[in-house]
């Protein structure tokens, strides 16, 4: 995986493709979120070993300013596919679809279990032909700039902690301590409907993921978010009828905080 779900972390292919190669293990490659910073070369170093795969896919809709749904795949030697889903009925047989063959042009509805699709490519050449390459690229940059902002607001709180390394658009992040003020955070920023965040496991510490990928986002938005996230951790706290080496406990149940009222579990 080029960028995983939870955390945006990156495998080395570098290691997996020379050993999957050996041993003929067919490698697919996922870079459906992170494949679209790839447009910029300073990032293109996170795919290394990309020539040792036999399938890639990226999502367009996920990074790369794109409605949903637009995906891209990529196979080293299509026969695979071809030989796998395609289906020889009488009733699918015509004079196009022979001459298709005879020239070794792609027939699709071979390539997969449906025999036809939506035209999902027009929207993608579109986009290419509005933007351009440097737009993309720029649009990418802004980001990850702003993540990067984000993660500083994250790391000079002594109350919070970065839980992976910030490449992308994607800041993961908790308050120090039992996981459970964590989740009583994201309960009380769903609860505003200002802000949504979801959360995700990683060695055991449960985490917040803060995602940047809105084409309309701006500094501004995530100054917003932070100071929603600040403040409500600040309620948090006050609601904290002891505290124990920083470490809050005995959070009060029912308590209603700034005008939130937070159901305790």
């Amino acid at each position: 995986t080029l960028g995983t779900t939870a955390t945006c972390a990156f495998d080395d292919l570098m290691q997996l493709g020379p050993l999957c190669n050996a041993e003929g293990v067919w490698l697919h490659i996922d870079a459906a979120y992170a494949g679209a910073a790839f447009v910029c070369p300073e990032y293109r170093h996170l795919a290394a070993g990309l020539e040792f795969c036999d399938s890639l896919n990226m999502n367009p809709h996920k990074w790369l300013l794109v409605n949903f749904d637009c995906s891209c795949f990529w196979i080293k030697d299509r026969t695979h596919l071809i030989n796998a889903f395609t289906v020889d009925r009488d009733y699918l047989r015509d004079h196009y679809s022979e001459i298709m063959q005879q020239n070794w042009s792609p027939n699709f509805r071979n390539w997969e279990i449906p025999l036809g699709r939506r035209f999902r490519a027009l929207k993608l050449w579109i986009m290419l032909r509005l933007f351009g390459e440097s737009n993309l690229q720029n649009f990418i940059r802004k980001q990850i700039s702003m993540a990067k902002v984000f993660e500083a607001k994250v790391s000079q709180d002594p109350r919070f902690e970065v839980c992976a390394p910030v490449s992308m658009g994607l800041v993961c992040f908790r308050i120090v301590g039992d996981e459970f003020l964590t989740k009583e955070l994201l309960a009380m920023l769903l609860s505003t409907k200002e802000l949504f965040l979801n959360g995700a496991t990683l060695h055991g510490k449960y985490f917040l993921r803060y995602a940047i990928c809105s084409r309309n986002m701006e500094i501004s938005d995530v100054e917003k978010g932070w100071n929603i996230i600040s403040n409500a951790t600040d309620a948090i706290f006050a609601m904290n009828t002891k505290t124990t080496g920083g470490t809050l406990t005995n959070l009060a149940a029912n308590t209603v905080a700034n005008g939130i009222k937070v159901e305790m579990s």
